[in-house]
């Protein structure tokens, strides 16, 4: 069974720990670009305009033989309107609410899927070539001891990272921080920014102060193991998210394949 560093908040060697079976499991993109863009297609909300859009109109048509168009025209001008070839007129196929936008996958496809995500995050090579900076002298998959939840700072948080030699990965978020295009600019998402560590906490923490310390760094997410998906390993459908465990997070997973 193969071991991996347990590093202090201070970026020390603390121990080491064995690495769960659930990290030896097949890397399998496919399926993570399965379940990922199921799940995107599962929280779309149904939209589509008001039945009665482009059709508010007192209208009428002249008929043939006076050389115009055989169109719709408002009864008190001469006006186009409503025809879907019109200026102000109904759209010819517009979006339906009640399409289905829903995908269904195989819950052991899933499962697969989760696990070959967490798997991923325990390859340094996967890691780096999904665009993750960090020190060669790192050990995969990140563990760090429990003291962890107790960080209270975005400062501290930036310290241990630095001291364990991933903290390139946020500055390299920070710098990749860019204004999106688009209207997402008027709809309160005006920046967009490159995603960076995930922080795994177990359940028994889920109010640790770490979440605060590490709300403030860009990219930088806290999860707990039982949300755990695939989506958060590997954003995008892009497997190889630099993530960092906690001690009690490790042996958590130790417990999936058991």
């Amino acid at each position: 069974m193969a071991t991996t560093n347990v590093y202090s908040v201070k970026g020390e060697v603390a121990g080491t720990i064995d690495v769960p079976a659930a990290f030896a499991t097949e890397y399998r993109p496919d399926l993570i670009k399965k379940a990922i863009l199921a799940a995107a297609a599962n929280s779309r909300q149904p939209y589509g305009p008001n039945k009665m859009s482009g059709m508010r109109h007192s209208v009428s048509t002249w008929g043939k033989g006076r050389g115009v168009a055989r169109v719709q025209r408002l009864a008190d001008g001469r006006r186009a309107t409503q025809s879907p070839n019109n200026i102000s007129g109904r759209r010819a196929h517009p979006p339906k609410v009640e399409k289905i936008w829903a995908q269904k996958v195989n819950k052991k496809e899933l499962k697969l899927a989760r696990l070959s995500a967490l798997a991923a995050t325990a390859c340094a090579e996967t890691v780096k070539a999904r665009g993750h900076k960090f020190d060669d002298k790192v050990t995969f998959p990140i563990v760090v001891d429990d003291a962890l939840n107790d960080v209270k700072t975005a400062s501290e948080v930036m310290a241990m990272f630095d001291a364990i030699g991933i903290g390139y990965d946020v500055d390299r978020a920070k710098d990749g921080t860019k204004i999106r295009a688009g209207k997402g600019k008027m709809r309160n998402r005006k920046y967009r920014t490159p995603v960076s560590v995930l922080i795994v906490i177990s359940d028994k923490d889920r109010k640790a102060a770490v979440f605060n310390g590490a709300h403030n760094l860009p990219g930088v997410e806290v999860e707990e193991i039982s949300t755990l998906n695939t989506s958060l390993l590997a954003p995008g459908g892009d497997a190889g998210r630099l993530t960092v465990y906690t001690k009690s997070a490790i042996e958590k997973i130790g417990e999936w394949t058991e």
